[in-house]
This record gives C-alpha cells, structure tokens and sequence, in this order.
C-alpha cells in the first residue's frame, strides 16, 4: 500500500494556508514536509501534529492507495 497525502492539500486550499505557514504553526521540519510532498512515509507524531493544527482527522489528510492502483 502507498499513501497519498493529496487531502492535506486540498485541504490547506480550503483553509486559504500555505504549506510554510502549516510546518510553522504545527512546528513540523522542513524535512518532514518535503517527505508529506513525496507521499512518503512520516511519523504518526508528525500527522497528529497537523490534525491538531488542522482541527481534523487523520482519514482528512491522507488515504492509504492498493499497489494496483498507482
């Protein structure tokens, strides 16, 4: 399975924020940003600081995809 974190996007779009102004706010590391833009793999602790910074869930910021589907 991959994951996919185009609902973090399209989520920022909705809250009129940018991705600088999230890894500020979350106080998350660039490093781990780029990693969310690669669809890479990321510390629970990472995306439990952006839905708690996002006010959401974890199901609204990222999707886990089936390996056929990529």
């Amino acid at each position: 399975m991959a994951v996919s974190y185009k609902k973090l996007w399209k989520l920022l779009i909705e809250k009129e924020m940018n991705k600088t102004e999230l890894r500020i706010k979350a106080g998350i590391s660039t490093g781990a940003l780029a990693k969310l833009g690669k669809n890479e793999n990321v510390n629970t602790e990472i995306l439990a600081k952006i839905c708690k910074t996002l006010n959401c869930n974890i199901s609204d910021i990222m999707e886990l995809i089936p390996e056929d589907k990529e």
